[in-house]
């Protein structure tokens, strides 16, 4: 099957429109725990949208992508969150302070982020599901990827989640088949899984939508709708969630206006927003996924012509140089379409030509939902593997090998205590390497079994291609607040050497 030029580039605007209008309507209702009746936008408009983090923090993302292309990862993102993303609110500032002290993706997602199951991460998955029309499957790899800059575990389920459900629906139509796409990407009993199963459970019970919103928020109790609150004024029906725990609750609000809303653009939309909570992100989300699914001649002009075009920033730094930020949601389109055969490749992508462009072929059916990959002859993993990977692993790659780093725990180190840590290492090559694996050691401190190890490791093909080795580090005589240890990596009778950088912070965690 496959997607021609002109449908692909409708849908990827009927995207981008959709998120404009779900944030708009969204923005003057976030952070309140309450109840609306709302059927269109409260402000005066003047013929352009609100600003919105949901969107422009993705347009710094296109810009990484147009220069890294596929390699674009975490650390890549984390750079150009640190140069030209703004605000340091929540997750947000967590996610850079962490990076700022040099601890990486997944760990700065992770370490001292009370916000790390929050919201910030699912609002930026249109952009992977855009790069990615009909496949799911690299749509959530790079959700991940983006996700752990600043979330874990709910955060960056919630992302995935999207990104899989936006990826497909440029292929399919169906609201259920979308939602269980989604979920088949995500572990069935995190609370992202267990927000939209009360969602369904409710609207499968004949309740009403403001009847569902107070399920989900009891089954899976967050704490976003209180911000903007006094403690005398919170409603009685709906319990409170830990902080930062806002993730499943917000996923099920958005799926109770797809649910509810029955196909229509903009009774959806308005069910996600009058559910409260974090209303620009659930309504802007959901605008984005029937905007795909119907493309821009689908949603209603009433919608589009208050806000018109334009894109209007929130939270990029636009003082400094190195950044193209695209003024207007056809801009943007354009710049995607443009970019998606040599960021997709010529297996998806066939050859371009004057009369019609590309076409983009694209999974359906069963091939839309998670599925393992058969790795060698031992070997099958997929993408479940990847998000199960604990926050404290850090993943590189080495071109003739890639290597886990496991901390096994938070990065932080005390005076004359041992600290392990582990190696992954899988074989990217069809023949056996032999590996040196040599640390490089701050004053007073010594490594287990010695700081120059030798390993073996399997060839790739016909075997499991893994080694591991385990690490005891004891340091002493700390007198300084970090410490960088470097791990070298050295394949015999190659040019290659693989640098790992640990950091560790003298102190124990705050979260």
């Amino acid at each position: 099957m496959t997607l021609s030029l002109a449908a692909y580039k409708e849908k990827v605007l009927g995207c981008w429109v959709g998120k404009n209008i779900g944030g708009t309507l969204g923005a003057p209702f976030e952070c309140k725990r309450a109840v609306y009746d709302f059927d269109f936008y409260t402000q005066d408009l003047n013929g352009e949208p609100l600003p919105n983090d949901d969107l422009d923090l993705q347009l710094v993302w296109l810009n990484a992508v147009e220069k890294y292309g596929r390699r674009t990862d975490a650390k890549i993102l984390g750079e150009y969150w640190l140069s030209y993303i703004v605000p340091n609110w929540g997750e947000y500032g967590a996610g850079k302070n962490n990076l700022r002290q040099g601890i990486v993706p997944p760990l700065s997602g992770y370490v001292n982020n009370v916000f790390r199951d929050s919201n910030g991460a699912f609002i930026r998955s249109e952009l992977w599901a855009c790069l990615a029309p009909g496949h799911p499957e690299i749509a959530v790899q790079y959700a991940y990827e983006d996700a752990i800059v600043d979330h874990s575990h709910e955060g960056v389920y919630a992302e995935v989640f999207f990104a899989a459900i936006e990826s497909a629906a440029f292929v399919e139509n169906d609201r259920d088949t979308l939602i269980d796409i989604g979920l088949s990407y995500i572990p069935a009993d995190c609370g992202v899984a267990r927000g939209a199963a009360s969602a369904r459970d409710a609207h499968s019970r004949g309740l009403s939508w403001q009847e569902a919103r107070i399920q989900v928020l009891n089954d899976v109790p967050g704490s976003f709708g209180i911000i903007g609150m006094e403690p005398d004024d919170l409603p009685k029906d709906v319990a409170v969630g830990p902080m930062g725990y806002d993730a499943p609750g917000n996923v099920g609000i958005t799926l109770i206006g797809w649910l509810y809303g029955e196909g229509d653009f903009g009774s959806s939309i308005c069910i996600a927003n009058n559910c409260g909570e974090d209303t620009d992100c659930t309504a802007a989300t959901l605008g984005s996924i029937l905007g795909i699914i119907g493309g821009e001649a689908g949603i209603p002009e009433k919608w589009k012509a208050p806000i018109g075009d334009s894109i209007k920033t929130l939270c990029v730094n636009l003082g400094d140089q190195g950044l193209r930020i695209p003024k207007t949601v056809g801009e943007l389109t354009e710049r995607i379409i443009r970019l998606a055969p040599s960021f997709l490749g010529s297996d998806i992508v066939d050859v371009i030509t004057a009369e019609r462009g590309y076409d983009v072929a694209v999974n359906e059916g069963g091939a839309l939902y998670s599925r393992k990959q058969r790795i060698n002859t031992w070997t099958y993993r997929g993408f479940e593997e990847k998000l199960s990977q604990s926050p404290f692993q850090v993943s590189y790659d080495f071109v003739i090998f890639s290597a886990i780093a496991d901390y096994a725990e938070a990065p932080f180190v005390q005076e004359g205590a041992e600290k392990t840590v582990k190696i992954i290492i899988d074989n990217n090559l069809f023949m056996q390497q032999w590996l040196t694996f040599k640390w490089h050691l701050p004053a007073g401190w010594s490594v287990s079994p010695g700081p120059v190890v030798g390993a073996g490791l399997e060839q790739y093909h016909c075997n499991l291609g893994r080694t591991e080795l385990t690490f005891r580090l004891l340091s002493q005589d700390l007198q300084q607040a970090r410490y960088d240890v470097l791990l070298e990596i050295s394949s015999q009778g190659r040019p290659t050497k693989g640098i790992i950088p640990f950091v560790f912070i003298n102190g124990q965690p705050i979260a």
